[in-house]
């Protein structure tokens, strides 16, 4: 289960992924569950996008709440 922190971060990547603090905590347990990944955009950055389970993730939590 996603603590409130990790599903705000989680939110976030999802509707403005280049407003993520590379450096946040709740990117590492997001990663670890599959919800999220780094993107390399052909400008040479990096950037977080949420993957297809992190998406579906969201999706069953709007319907709980």
């Amino acid at each position: 289960m996603l603590s409130p922190h990790e599903f705000a971060t989680l939110m976030l990547v999802k509707d403005a992924p280049n407003q993520v603090d590379m450096d946040r905590e709740e990117l590492d347990a997001l990663l670890e569950h599959q919800l999220v990944q780094l993107e390399n955009l052909a400008s040479g950055l990096q950037q977080w996008r949420i993957t297809e389970h992190g998406d579906s993730a969201l999706k069953a939590i709007k319907r709980f709440s």
